[in-house]
């Protein structure tokens, strides 16, 4: 490039600023409505192979009190698999679009309240949406479906974000403090997951206080078979989904210690947090940890308070989105808490992850076993999966936005 050229790329340099101000200050929010989503690339269907763990997913869960509803969440959850989540796509005048999905109930109060604060709104102005969205539903949310709805709207503005600058989301963020984060599987397919190559494993815990002393004998059964399977440097932790009591907890922690458990997950009721500071004090190991259905930063505040938890597991689709994810990260980390958040690396957590210094794992959940080849294959390459000293990694999206391997239906 000679001198002429390079101070004629110079002088043109405010012009294309100019341009794209004026296009990020025209720019407006024209629709908000709920979308089916499909996969981009879609997986042959198959039939799990018999015994699977997700064929059943019988684990202990807060209804196992009751002899009726022990088995299957199917017992007992709504009709047609549970409560999905929802999908809503946001639309501009510019005809850049972004997705988001959030957890159950929340697309009602999508539809039927925030689209009114969304419609001709600057996608942009994220944080200041986030707060109206979070201020005009005080009077009937700050939990649950609410905080789903705004979590899945948050998510759109921020696919948008990245789709308007070209960028990838974790780029806005500020770029990634490592080029792979370490992963571990969840579910009971331990030798599947072995063979895949994870060297950390998170089980959900079968039985629970309905089935007493023999049950905890079943769950150390368990425990004892994934650590002959991962060997002695593998990492083992266990789901509890809300499902023990205190007692039942310490009992379990006496029991599995032989094993080196890393962590007992959501042992009892979110709410319960003097229960997690007590259980959190007396059992150094395994460590005691939560997050999954907490909500917003103020809940995790909580957690701190009472010195609740090792680990926070903040759920992306459920705690109010990326936005308060970063606030929840951010205050975790002036308490030297990591931050792993549930089921990371499958729902755009990723984004957070790879950013942030104190979130060192990804969540992920492998295709039931029995499928086709194919199957697999897709999953790896979706999810950048290589291998290394932690067993498996995986690497965000280089597409714009939050890299969705799903689009509007």
């Amino acid at each position: 490039m000679n001198r002429r050229t390079f101070l004629a790329t110079l002088s043109a340099a405010p012009l294309l600023a100019d341009e794209i101000r004026s296009k990020a200050e025209g720019l407006k929010i024209t629709s908000v409505g709920l979308v089916k989503a499909r996969q981009k690339r879609p997986r042959p269907e198959y039939t799990p192979r018999a015994g699977s763990y997700w064929t059943q997913r019988i684990a202990a869960r807060p209804m196992s009190i009751y002899p009726k509803y022990n088995g299957p969440k199917a017992l007992w959850e709504p009709d047609g698999g549970g409560i999905p989540v929802f999908t809503v796509e946001i639309g501009t005048n510019q005809g850049i679009t972004g997705l988001g999905q959030g957890g159950p109930g929340g697309g009602y109060i999508v539809e039927q309240h925030l689209k009114k604060l969304l419609m001709g709104e600057n996608p942009l102005d994220i944080e200041m949406l986030w707060d109206i969205m979070w201020r005009s539903t005080l009077y009937y949310g700050r939990k649950g479906a609410v905080i789903h709805a705004i979590s899945g709207v948050d998510l759109a503005l921020w696919d948008l974000m990245g789709k308007f600058t070209g960028l990838p989301v974790w780029r806005l963020l500020g770029g990634r403090t490592r080029e792979r984060v370490p992963a571990y599987a969840t579910g009971n397919d331990i030798d599947q997951s072995a063979e895949f190559g994870f060297k950390k494993v998170k089980l959900a815990l079968p039985y629970g206080p309905a089935e007493g002393k023999e049950g905890i004998r079943k769950n150390v059964d368990l425990i004892k078979r994934t650590r002959a399977t991962l060997g002695p440097d593998g990492h083992i932790m266990l789901d509890c989904w809300m499902a023990l009591t205190e007692e039942y907890t310490l009992q379990l922690a006496e029991a599995v210690a032989p094993y080196d458990v890393y962590w007992i997950e959501e042992a009892l009721p979110p709410d319960d947090y003097e229960g997690y500071g007590r259980l959190n004090a007396a059992v150094r190991k395994p460590l005691i940890v939560t997050g999954e259905h907490h909500y917003t930063r103020y809940d995790f505040r909580q957690l701190v308070h009472h010195n609740a938890a090792r680990i926070w597991q903040p759920d992306i689709q459920w705690c109010g989105g990326l936005s308060e994810l970063r606030r929840i990260g951010a205050l975790a980390s002036s308490y030297d808490i990591p931050v792993i958040p549930h089921g990371g690396g499958l729902n755009g957590a990723i984004h957070y992850i790879v950013n942030a210094t104190n979130s060192p794992w990804a969540e992920l959940a492998l295709p039931a076993p029995g499928g086709p080849e194919v199957v697999y294959k897709l999953f790896e390459e979706e999810k950048k999966i290589t291998r290394g000293p932690e067993g498996v990694y995986m690497a965000p999206p280089s597409e714009p936005g939050m890299g969705w391997q799903f689009e509007a239906g």
